[in-house]
């Protein structure tokens, strides 16, 4: 090892689901929406004039925030967004997790969290879900740097009731508690009506799920304005443009058409309901997702062998190699039709 080696900063960094350069797949790996954006992203995208990527994007992005202030019904002030809730989320563990004591989240969530924390030094300890895979609020009742929960959670789609999750912000009211909502659209309740009574409140979401626009990287957090602005002062300490002007504008339109967002979060959830009864009827097991994908197992089904099986099929789905979720595969809920042949395809292979 050269001497200047020795001072890298050494991280485990996060795995994403792959993406495949083969183009004759059904894609059911990285919990993308199946349909595309709204209409009205579609035809600004098309109106978009090319001198527009001369100047700098405007560094506060005021159009996106305050369509997002105006659709959540809260002022600006109180609106943070981002590069997707990655930038979102990574920013928040720089801003708020500073102190000497362990910030808390499940051992089963979202893989970035402890990424973040190892890669910002950040201590924490990782309270295990139960046998149901559910989060036990009792766990969190205790001195803590930081609080941070999915909901519903990653990989395993489970909603914590709101009660639940406002019970352990109230426990937690000298740290703050972070509930990220990457999936609430798809049927829960969210945690943002409670920004207005607990200022330690962070709730976290994005676009690239329930909005279509994963290819744009668009993520927001809504807070008490003191928590807000110590995200933004971090924010401009280290890139004071992190939003592109396409991905400003586009996400504005997507905000506007509140129809078409209703219309396709609720064919995902039919869809997803519909799936379900299937897998059951297959033998699959799984808690009750909330999200738009299914976390389930087969019992006496090897879930690395079937994993593989379907990726040979060109179905790509997702295997998590980790203790006490290694019988499970994560299942993006896609179209109807491409739903039907991974059930087509199931069938077969368990002959049933």
């Amino acid at each position: 090892m050269n001497a200047w080696e020795k001072n890298f900063r050494e991280t485990d960094p996060y795995v994403p689901g792959e993406q495949p350069k083969r183009k004759d797949v059904i894609k059911l790996n990285t919990n993308e929406n199946p349909y595309p954006p709204s209409p009205l992203v579609q035809k600004k995208l098309q109106e978009m004039d090319s001198t527009l990527f001369r100047k700098y994007p405007d560094p506060d992005a005021s159009v996106l925030v305050s369509a997002i202030a105006g659709y959540y019904k809260v002022k600006e002030e109180n609106v943070f967004v981002g590069v997707g809730s990655d930038d979102v989320l990574g920013t928040a563990f720089l801003t708020f997790f500073n102190g000497p004591d362990p910030v808390l989240f499940p051992d089963i969530t979202y893989s970035f969290y402890d990424v973040w924390a190892k890669l910002f030094r950040i201590p924490f300890e990782t309270p295990k879900l139960n046998r149901d895979f559910k989060i036990v609020k009792e766990d969190y009742y205790r001195k803590n740097g930081g609080v941070v929960i999915a909901n519903p959670n990653a990989p395993t789609g489970i909603m914590m009731d709101l009660q639940d999750i406002e019970d352990i912000v109230r426990h937690n009211t000298e740290s703050v508690v972070i509930v990220d909502e990457a999936y609430v659209d798809f049927g829960g309740k969210s945690a943002l009506p409670l920004t207005e009574k607990y200022k330690n409140l962070l709730v976290v979401q994005t676009f690239s799920k329930s909005r279509s626009m994963a290819g744009m990287r668009i993520g927001f957090a809504i807070g008490d304005t003191g928590i807000i602005s110590a995200m933004r002062r971090v924010r401009y300490s280290y890139n004071s443009y992190t939003m592109n002007m396409p991905s400003i504008l586009l996400g504005a339109e997507a905000v506007k058409d509140d129809a078409y967002f209703r219309e396709t979060t609720g064919r995902i959830i039919r869809t997803r309901e519909r799936v379900k009864k299937e897998l059951s009827a297959l033998g699959f097991i799984f808690g009750d997702s909330m999200t738009n994908f299914i976390f389930a197992s087969c019992p006496g089904v090897n879930a690395a062998g079937l994993f593989e099986a379907m990726k040979k099929e060109g179905i790509y789905v997702r295997y998590f190699n980790r203790p006490v979720i290694s019988d499970y595969l994560r299942i993006t809920i896609g179209t109807d039709e491409e739903m039907d042949v991974m059930l087509s395809f199931l069938r077969r292979y368990l002959k049933k």
